[in-house]
């Protein structure tokens, strides 16, 4: 498992809405980003990850930070102010739709992922709990001038992951049967005005759904009375995306990693590279849009093991069994129950980073062959075209 970000001991953890009712399920906790997060419930996490491949998982991710940037004029205006921060299309993001975005610091490195959310009035920002306190001073001390920005601290978040996400959710609401992968738009659910996505971090179709905290924990009650329905913990979740080859910030991005050099590229869209209607103008664009135009020195990779063992997070990677001096490190890695074998990701050199490559991974003094593959290791089952 490949949860690294945690607050420090002596700090004080605070719990979601849902934490009473993670105990009554007999959930086991672990710290996560200054909270106490259920990290397995007692089906254990093998069977919680191949349920949510195979019917609907329910998750808790309301430790996620929840901003809502609101303009100081029009809603234009807050867009262009975004973009002085982020190297995505903000201004071409219509309404009802939602971008997957990244915070960008001088250096080109990422500071980090989120997702913005175009409401009609204002943006929604969903941020990473261990950058919440960090994303909002920065984008208070860059952006107070034109946006006002509000916490949402009286939401939760609820992740309903899997391909009958839809079915289950319909029931409540039957109009998200209209929605696409990235829509987003108020919907009211059980008489509660919720924000609805058809988003979330596993690779299979499904939904977040931010819903005022003190209904939370009777809607996730009602979805849980589906036997289609089963809590997920924080366990399952990081063997879900590390399979569909999504990254977590802290382990495989973070302040000196590129958005080239992640693999990310994709996210910057043609506007805002260099000949783009409003190229640049981001926090480290020179060197970001030097990546994009020649190449990084590292490359974001999926790995293999060629044997049984499993690569984890912070192993380093050499070019052959006995070199002395390694080309990468392992960021993420673990058992990945929908393929039946270990899976791993992290970053080498560009020369080492074609698919097939055979690298060496050092478990435990032990130089473990691994190859080079194609990201992800299970296909995005994202429901994009109407049916």
């Amino acid at each position: 498992m490949s949860l690294q970000p945690s607050a420090a001991a002596s700090s004080p953890l605070q719990r979601t809405p849902l934490y009473p009712l993670h105990r009554e399920l007999g959930a086991r906790f672990v710290p996560f980003a200054g909270y106490e997060m259920p990290v397995q419930f007692p089906t254990g996490i093998l069977k919680e990850h191949l349920h949510t491949r195979a019917a609907a998982g329910l998750f808790d991710v309301s430790h996620m930070g929840q901003l809502a940037l609101y303009p100081r004029g029009t809603l234009e205006h807050a867009a262009v102010a975004l973009e002085s921060l982020m190297p995505i299309d903000v201004l071409g993001l219509k309404e009802g739709h939602q971008r997957y975005g990244l915070f960008t610091n001088p250096a080109g490195g990422i500071l980090d992922d989120c997702m913005v959310a175009h409401l009609g009035d204002h943006f929604l920002l969903v941020v990473n709990a261990a950058c919440n306190q960090a994303d909002e001073t920065h984008l208070r001390a860059a952006l107070s001038g034109r946006c006002s920005i509000e916490r949402c601290d009286s939401r939760a978040l609820l992740a309903l992951q899997g391909p009958l996400a839809e079915a289950v959710l319909a029931g409540f609401a039957p109009a998200v049967t209209g929605m696409r992968f990235m829509d987003v738009r108020r919907e009211k659910i059980s008489g509660v005005d919720c924000v609805v996505s058809r988003s979330g971090y596993t690779g299979e179709d499904g939904f977040e759904i931010s819903i005022p905290a003190a209904q939370s924990q009777t809607f996730a009650r009602l979805l849980l009375d589906d036997s289609r329905v089963a809590p997920v913990g924080l366990g399952a979740r990081d063997s879900l995306r590390l399979e569909a080859g999504l990254c977590l910030y802290g382990s495989d991005l973070d302040a000196s990693t590129t958005p080239v050099e992640a693999s990310l590229e994709w996210a910057i869209q043609k506007s805002r590279r260099a000949g783009g209607a409003r190229a640049g103008g981001f926090p480290g664009s020179d060197a970001i849009l030097h990546e994009l135009a020649c190449g990084s020195a590292r490359r974001r990779v999926g790995l293999r093991s060629r044997e049984r063992t499993p690569v984890r997070g912070g192993s380093a990677l050499y070019p052959d069994a006995h070199g002395a001096t390694p080309l990468g490190r392992a960021t993420s890695g673990g058992f990945g129950p929908s393929v039946n074998a270990p899976v791993a990701m992290g970053y080498v050199t560009r020369t080492a980073a074609a698919p097939g490559t055979v690298v060496f991974a050092d478990v435990r003094g032990k130089r473990v062959p691994v190859e080079v593959s194609e990201l992800p290791f299970v296909k995005h089952n994202y429901k994009r075209a109407k049916s």
